[in-house]
């Protein structure tokens, strides 16, 4: 324990309970994944989510996202890696190796943030799955241009509109041709972010097998 945790004890960011970010309890709410109805390109891609975007799972996800609580990636991360494996379409490549590839972020709310947080996210569940006995690799493939504006508020269509012309394939990112992905996400609102990244990654031939977010809204 450092001096700070003294000063400043360590609280669950979902619940309030003190001595951990993320609780056992609140935990548990995110390990149970559940399709979400809406998808990327009417059913071609399933959308998992783990919990509903409510409660202490989204003051858990607003906590880590918005109000600098980082010290939640591992416990996120760690929610994203156990559940992943089990969905029924995502599957590593034929190595044997789970590719993450996570949603971009603009580039104003990454410095707000201390970095792309779902990058974060990302390689906190590739390391996850490594203990666990699961190669994975995270691929930051994707990235956001200038223009991109913050889509709260944005239904599907606004949302689309917004990330026309402006999402952008890295190829420094990609993993080999033909290689099969998971696309991480922290929420999943329209499906429209959804549909445009894997749009983008199936135009240099990488498909997304599924969607795994933390929480869905709705």
């Amino acid at each position: 324990m450092s001096l700070l945790d003294l000063v400043l004890p360590v609280s669950c960011a979902g619940c309030g309970t003190a001595g951990s970010a993320c609780c056992p309890e609140c935990f548990a709410g995110l390990t149970r994944p559940a399709p979400v109805a809406r998808g990327p390109t009417a059913g071609t891609t399933p959308v998992y989510a783990l919990a509903r975007y409510g409660g202490a799972a989204r003051r858990l996800v607003l906590a880590y996202k918005e109000r600098g609580r980082r010290d939640l990636a591992a416990s996120l991360g760690a929610a994203l890696a156990g559940a992943l494996p089990y969905l029924p379409e995502a599957r590593p490549d034929p190595a044997g190796l789970w590719w993450l590839v996570p949603v971009p972020s603009r580039r104003a709310a990454s410095r707000v943030r201390g970095g792309p947080h779902l990058l974060r996210l990302a390689r906190v569940c590739a390391a996850e799955l490594a203990a666990a006995g699961h190669a994975a690799a995270v691929a930051p493939a994707l990235r956001l241009g200038s223009g991109v504006r913050d889509a709260v508020g944005l239904d599907r269509a606004q949302r689309a509109a917004n990330l026309a012309g402006r999402l952008a394939v890295d190829a420094r990112g990609l993993p080999p041709p033909g290689t099969p992905v998971v696309l991480l996400d922290d929420v999943v609102t329209t499906g429209a972010t959804a549909a445009a990244c894997s749009g983008a990654l199936a135009t240099r031939n990488c498909q997304v097998t599924a969607v795994l977010a933390l929480t869905a809204a709705g």
